[in-house]
């Protein structure tokens, strides 16, 4: 990673997102050029001996690292403040990357139970097979956090905010019980970003990415990243090594170009969500709208301290349950329907039917997904034109 014409301490994120770059070519390229080797060559034997055994650093294979994973995750490193990170090939192959490389049969893992579908599958339906338990803790009740931890509890993860109830967790305070009981906390950061949010800074020790989501931006690319400290990176890297979820260099490259626009699309997502959050505040339609600058928020306080904006997701609850939701989602027009979020254009989702339907009717009660909740990912068109067609489509519920 190129940082020589610069200090990364004293310089300014958006500076360090642009400038941090892998080291020039013999060509003298301005733009990082792509990598797309599934192989590099050895100097000679006793060069191809030394890399093996981790005695020299270098390039072996593409699976194992690439010149621009390599740079993907060193400037993702510098952005959220950890010492070491790795490329995986998805959002949620990193999450399981991140905690199988570290439990064993007989460990416990305590959660938050505002979890993303896929997640809570894995802990409810996959680790189990391998002996591995779990609990959920609430946000509400700060004393069922330290009750649910035992002597084989072996990580603590949570999403702040959460996917797709906005629920917020005091980082500072659970980073703090975690390093009194030694414990590692990770922190799904998808929704904020390093931009709006820096766990590591209020005592996680992991942080975890979907990079499809808004780091990518455009809904181009799948890829995810690990980023903490260097001994529990060594264990996610040991881990992916020998099971495979490598990013692809192509979508490596896609990913840390993006990241040199980060800041700038983050600005409008959050001014775009945080108009559209007050001007549905109190819509007929609506039982209700969450956005964690909002001041009605439960957790407004909490969000004004530890992020610097309120992100781009604003969450609205349709009076009329699931068909006043079908007849919202049919109605509209140029708001995309589609699963994915972070894109350049909005996009409504209805969880209760798809990325959270594999939850029992209790477990979205217990999390507050109702079956009027839509998921709203702000994107960057006009503000004015979004509030058009979501007027539109609640028009008819």
């Amino acid at each position: 990673m190129s940082t020589d014409a610069f200090d990364p301490i004293d310089t300014h994120f958006e500076t360090l997102a642009i400038r941090a770059q892998a080291p020039v070519s013999p060509e003298r390229e301005h733009s990082v050029p792509l990598y797309l080797t599934s192989s590099f060559r050895f100097d000679d034997a006793e060069h191809a001996r030394a890399l093996f055994s981790e005695e020299v650093a270098g390039n072996i294979y593409s699976r194992y690292a690439n010149p621009n994973t390599d740079e993907f995750v060193r400037k993702l490193c510098l952005l959220e403040g950890g010492g070491d990170g790795i490329a995986t090939s998805s959002g949620m192959s990193a999450v399981f990357c991140a905690i199988a490389a570290r439990v064993s049969s007989g460990d416990h893992v305590l959660a938050s139970r505002a979890l993303f579908g896929s997640t809570h599958q894995l802990f409810t339906r996959i680790l189990p097979k391998w002996g591995v338990t779990s609990d959920y803790a609430d946000v509400g009740d700060p004393a069922s956090w330290e009750r649910l931890i035992r002597p084989e509890t072996k990580l603590i993860f949570i999403e702040t905010p959460s996917n797709p109830g906005l629920e917020l967790i005091d980082l500072a305070w659970l980073g703090a019980l975690a390093q009194s009981r030694g414990i590692p906390l990770v922190v799904d950061n998808c929704f904020a970003t390093p931009y709006l949010q820096r766990p590591l800074a209020l005592g996680a020790s992991v942080v975890i990415h979907s990079a499809t989501k808004y780091i990518d931006g455009q809904g181009r690319a799948l890829g995810g990243a690990i980023v903490g400290t260097r001994e529990y990176i060594a264990d996610c890297r040991f881990f992916a090594r020998h099971t495979g979820p490598a990013m692809s260099a192509f979508n490596a490259w896609l990913l840390s170009k993006s990241l040199e626009t980060l800041a700038v699309r983050m600005d409008r997502h959050c001014s775009n969500a945080l108009a559209i959050a007050t001007h549905f505040e109190g819509h007929p339609a609506l039982e209700s709208v969450r956005y964690p600058f909002l001041a009605s928020h439960p957790h407004h306080e909490l969000a004004k301290r530890q992020m610097s904006q309120g992100g781009g997701i604003v969450v609205l609850v349709l009076k009329g349950g699931l068909e006043a939701g079908r007849r919202f989602l049919d109605r509209v027009q140029m708001v995309s329907h589609s699963a994915n979020l972070g894109d350049t254009r909005t996009i409504v989702t209805h969880p209760a039917s798809t990325t959270h339907s594999k939850l029992t009717p209790a477990e979205r009660e217990a999390v507050a997904i109702s079956d009027g909740l839509i998921r709203v990912s702000v994107g960057l068109e006009h503000v004015a034109d979004i509030i058009a067609d979501l007027e539109h489509a609640l028009g008819a519920t």
